[in-house]
């Protein structure tokens, strides 16, 4: 008798630890994106979701909620939505999920990154694995990294080629506290608005300028709510997160756990060489359509990097002195 109750107590033991001891997986998965497919932002979810239906024949489906929607718009509660298991993944921006791992806003650093392979020397790198670490300790499980772009500087009044000329103009930011530092140490006017509000703006004069990847340039058609001004400055990037909420992460199977991450991993090294290849041909639309495109000298541009010094002073003991410097120094020794 003994014996069998040991034989079942295993048994029990063995069952617990298999996959099928994990709970029964849903028939859907929410995943949270700000930009839909005409985007390469929406693009790297729908590879994420087409991979993984492929490769786990069906068990597991995941639909897609462009616009924030999940959350009614406000980008910015989204991290919080996730950690909290009411949103089950998503693709993710370093900048809107800021506000909960203040470690992201390293990336919203002005002039960090001056190229490409500044960006994968941060993500790719010991700094990379530390931002992850940071994002998993406040229950959201990072998997891989995709990519928005650099955001760059439009404006309806005239060329943008100094600090200068950014003097009183109205400039629309995303809502965080570093762009709003970032932009008036240059002597603008920074309005934090919803991208939802942000075209009404324009379109009316409310705002002068904005800064966004070159991608929601020109699918946004910027130009056409007078935007007549581009300046290609690189003044920062945002990587995007492919992730799923831990709660949810955890009622994964090992073998599904490997299976998500993996196809994350494949859909944003898809997605950035994408969206990294077309820069060129999206930049030669955007003047055809008679869009006055700068490119900053490098004299100008460190006109630029000198004049937003003191963003590092305010915002590095906030981000981890050490974590600045370890991606300052991974960028300086770059691949050339």
């Amino acid at each position: 008798m003994i014996k069998a109750r040991s034989f079942i107590a295993a048994a029990a033991t063995c069952l617990l630890l298999s996959p099928l001891a994990h709970a029964e997986y849903k028939a859907e998965y929410t995943v949270s994106t700000v930009l839909p497919s005409a985007f390469p932002w929406g693009q790297a979810a729908d590879k994420w979701v087409e991979l993984v239906k492929e490769r786990s024949d069906g068990r597991i489906n995941m639909k897609i909620y462009s616009s924030a929607q999940l959350v009614s718009g406000d980008q910015t509660k989204e991290f919080s939505a996730m950690r909290s298991g009411l949103i089950d993944m998503a693709v993710g921006s370093t900048i809107n999920w800021s506000p909960q791992v203040v470690e992201l806003n390293l990336f919203s650093l002005p002039f960090l990154m001056p190229d490409h392979k500044a960006i994968d020397a941060i993500t790719q790198g010991e700094t990379g694995e530390k931002i992850f670490d940071a994002i998993e300790k406040r229950g959201v499980t990072p998997l891989a990294w995709g990519e928005n772009g650099f955001r760059e500087l439009s404006n309806s009044k005239k060329p943008i080629s100094s600090p200068e000329d950014l003097e009183g103009l109205k400039i629309r930011v995303v809502g965080s506290p570093l762009f709003q530092d970032t932009f008036s140490t240059l002597g603008a006017n920074p309005t934090q608005m919803s991208w939802a509000d942000a075209k009404p703006a324009l379109t009316t004069g409310a705002v002068d300028g904005q800064e966004n990847p070159l991608s929601v340039f020109d699918v946004a058609r910027i130009d056409q709510v007078g935007q007549k001004y581009l300046t290609r400055w690189h003044y920062m990037a945002d990587p995007l997160v492919f992730a799923v909420s831990t709660r949810v992460w955890r009622t994964f199977s090992p073998e599904d756990q490997a299976l998500l991450k993996q196809a994350a991993i494949d859909a944003g090294k898809w997605e950035i060489e994408k969206s990294r290849s077309e820069l060129e041909e999206t930049l030669a639309k955007i003047r055809e359509r008679g869009v006055e495109v700068t490119d900053l000298t490098p004299e100008q541009h460190a006109a630029f990097v000198e004049a937003t010094q003191a963003v590092y002073e305010t915002w590095t003991p906030k981000i981890g002195e050490e974590l600045v410097k370890e991606a300052q120094e991974a960028v300086a020794n770059r691949n050339p």
